[in-house]
């Protein structure tokens, strides 16, 4: 029980701190490359949060948890809503910009639609994930599109605070930042697993909970670095971005790589609190004027959060 447990936290550090490389490395080659800062915004560093999420379900298909891996994808989505909107916004309350409430959010409310359809037959094969996978690229697609209209005002900020590096030093993190990606999420998985074995706790709940959690840190840290500097208007369409990544292409990797039978509590319980909160930031976000998040509703995503976390508990004893 000791080893895993040093595993899974020592999983949790170097996960966190090799996203961290893997985005400054991963966009520093593409700025390099001549890429926009929003482009960039919307495309790698959204992918470059989602990667440990990404990488986790590839190693749990890949060692025959496939539960484990649904579990991390909708559990990091309730967990960026609930845990790190609702922690960003009683730091600084989140001022919420038209471009976002008007394209992405309605992008990612769609997208939490496709996976409900997608999950209804209680099963995650071939075809649902390639379904989603097309509807990244179509997501992809549209990311483009919103960069071609978007104005000086909707740089994303937290590019502009990017360290100017070289092509070498960029491609360096960016490759060492992914092998570290790779190697920390087959040990978080391994001790996840051997821990839920040795506890009788299923796949499931493990995704769902400490693995979720743990693969949500990313954003948690560049949120809450965001508001503490000020730059609360970028935590919103971080968030929403990592959420359709983690949709679109963490949830189809257990279904291409290894289909797999879901528990009907997967659909009602965990993809409709997923839906439920992603109706409640939508109604948050647009029922002030001027459209944001106060502390009052991040309390609110937190109570939620909390809410969800005691349902998991009262059903797994």
């Amino acid at each position: 029980m000791l080893y895993p447990i040093i595993a899974l936290l020592l999983g949790f550090i170097i996960l966190v701190w090799s996203a961290d490389r893997f985005v400054i490395g991963a966009a520093g080659t593409a700025k390099n490359m001549g890429m926009s800062p929003m482009l960039i915004g919307l495309t790698v560093v959204s992918f470059g949060t989602s990667a440990p999420e990404i990488l986790v379900s590839i190693m749990a298909a890949t060692t025959g948890a496939g539960d484990l891996a649904v579990g991390n994808a909708l559990g990091s989505n309730i967990a960026n809503i609930g845990l790190v909107l609702g922690m960003t916004a009683l730091i600084a309350p989140l001022p919420v910009r038209s471009k976002v409430l008007k394209q992405e959010i309605p992008l990612l409310l769609a997208i939490t639609l496709l996976a409900g359809a997608v999950l209804y037959d209680l099963y995650l094969g071939h075809i649902d994930s390639i379904i989603l996978f097309l509807s990244l690229i179509g997501c992809l697609y549209l990311f483009t599109r919103f960069q071609r209209n978007a104005s000086d005002d909707d740089i994303n900020e937290e590019e502009e605070e990017l360290p100017e590096l070289s092509t070498l030093w960029a491609i360096f993190w960016l490759i060492t930042g992914l092998l570290l990606l790779a190697g920390s999420s087959r040990l978080l998985v391994w001790g996840a697993t051997e821990i839920a074995t040795t506890l009788g706790v299923s796949d499931l709940i493990i995704g769902l909970t400490i693995v979720a959690i743990g693969t949500s840190l990313p954003e948690l840290a560049a949120s809450v670095a965001s508001a503490l500097k000020g730059h609360t208007d970028i935590a919103l369409g971080n968030i929403v971005g990592s959420n359709i990544f983690n949709i679109a292409a963490v949830m189809a990797v257990p279904g291409l790589l290894a289909p797999i039978a879901l528990d009907p509590m997967v659909l009602w319980r965990d993809y409709g609190s997923m839906l439920g909160l992603t109706l409640l930031l939508v109604a948050l976000a647009v029922y002030q004027r001027p459209p944001r998040i106060s502390r009052f509703e991040g309390g609110i995503l937190l109570t939620a959060y909390a809410g969800y976390l005691a349902l998991l508990y009262n059903m797994s004893v």
